[in-house]
């Protein structure tokens, strides 16, 4: 009997009704997006390298060694000879490694000398593999790949030519040896996006005539020269390391960071990621706050909805009265038509995440990089939903004392 005269009671003021389910399923849809993009955000982060056992560079702090060599944020303390490079990849425990060298850039986006190597084994996003977008891999000494975001920030096409400068938002310029873009990779949402790729030969080739950070005055020697020297590296940035066998990993890491002949450190990509995302997850905390006080003010709204039309009740309170409803009748039926109000609305809300989830996904996937996993509803939504529901229900307990409190006979009087 009250389920029906809740759904009656609500039919009738469908409009005002069906305007508070609207703004608690906007509500609940923003809550539910902006946990999807938080956990979509933090999968994406963890996901930036993946497949990787270990990372290894000179000794500093795990967090520092994560930032420059998977973000190239900040410069490395010191660079890893190529003698105990090539030592740490002739260990039994080690299945591939990729040597990085970093410290020149583009035009604000870093340079990154590496081998084709780093195309084989660089994962993202649970194995992914870098893929060409347009062109190829470098096939010539001073070809380059370019990440999506730097052909599109600078509107680079294949053929086109790059001049390297040395250091990081340096004028210096290494003019005499221009790089020529042979292929623009997908975009990923890594780093590697912002990067721009050689070889390490082309590394060690266009610091042919410069010498501790300057360039030698009056020395230019020819590219036809350059092409047949030996430019094997002296030293690298760090390298990304395989293992055979992931029961190997911890006793490689031990080896290198007690290797006896420069000191070196070597990091599990996973834990150095859980340590960077302690310190710059505050901002995930920041929007699970705002998404919740946006539904609080909805659910404060449809109690704001239901005190104001007390008065227009009024009547039909005390009608029910004298029909024999108690106070308690009276009561629970607003309590009903509440949490009745605040189901629709958090379902309805879920039903605009998934439409918003489906249109969005290939989208933000292809402009920001950032995979947003479409899932059937589990655990969460449902908790949410009855975190709602009891929410509205308990909100409504104001009008709905109020209510309870109210006299036959002020419902019955009519006043002038």
């Amino acid at each position: 009997m009250i389920l029906r005269l809740a759904f009656g009671s609500l039919l009738a003021r469908a409009l005002t009704v069906g305007m508070t389910i609207l703004a608690i399923a906007l509500s609940v849809a923003l809550f539910l997006g902006v946990e999807k993009v938080r956990t979509g955000a933090k999968a994406s982060f963890a996901d930036t390298i993946s497949g990787t056992d270990l990372i290894v560079g000179a000794r500093s702090g795990s967090v520092q060694l994560l930032l420059y060599s998977v973000f190239r944020i900040g410069n490395a303390t010191n660079n890893v000879t190529w003698e105990s490079y090539q030592d740490i990849a002739s260990r039994s425990e080690v299945d591939w490694i990729v040597p990085i060298s970093l410290g020149d850039s583009h035009r604000q986006f870093r340079v990154m000398g590496t081998t084709e190597a780093f195309f084989e084994h660089y994962k993202y996003r649970n194995g992914r593999s870098l893929a060409i977008q347009q062109g190829e891999l470098m096939g010539d000494l001073f070809d380059a790949v370019i990440g999506a975001d730097v052909a599109q920030a600078l509107g680079y096409n294949t053929g086109d030519p790059i001049v390297v400068a040395h250091g990081i938002a340096s004028f210096s310029e290494h003019k005499d040896q221009p790089f020529r873009v042979s292929g623009i990779l997908e975009k990923t949402g890594t780093p590697v996006d912002r990067t721009v790729i050689v070889s390490l030969e082309a590394i060690e080739a266009i610091h042919v005539d410069w010498k501790s950070g300057a360039r030698v005055t009056g020395q230019s020697t020819p590219e036809e020269v350059i092409r047949q020297m030996d430019l094997s590296p002296s030293s690298i940035t760090a390298a990304l390391v395989g293992v055979n066998s992931p029961i190997q990993t911890f006793a490689l890491q031990r080896a290198i960071n007690e290797y006896s002949e420069e000191p070196l450190l070597a990091i599990l990509p996973g834990v150095a990621l859980q340590e960077l995302w302690a310190i710059v997850g505050i901002a995930e905390t920041a929007l699970l706050a705002v998404s919740v006080m946006v539904v609080v003010t909805a659910l404060l709204g449809m109690m704001a909805t239901i005190l104001s039309s007390l008065n227009e009740r009024r009547r039909e309170m005390a009608i029910l009265r004298a029909m024999g409803a108690s106070p308690f009748t009276i009561l629970g039926l607003l309590v009903l038509e509440s949490a009745l109000t605040a189901f629709c609305g958090a379902v309805l809300g879920l039903g605009i995440l998934y439409v918003g989830l489906f249109v969005a996904q290939p989208i933000v996937d292809q402009a920001f990089g950032l995979y947003l996993p479409i899932t059937p509803p589990g655990t969460s939504e449902l908790w949410v939903i009855i975190t709602v529901v009891c929410a509205g229900a308990i909100v409504s307990m104001v009008p709905a004392i109020r209510a309870f409190r109210l006299s036959l006979a002020d419902g019955m009087i009519v006043k002038s």
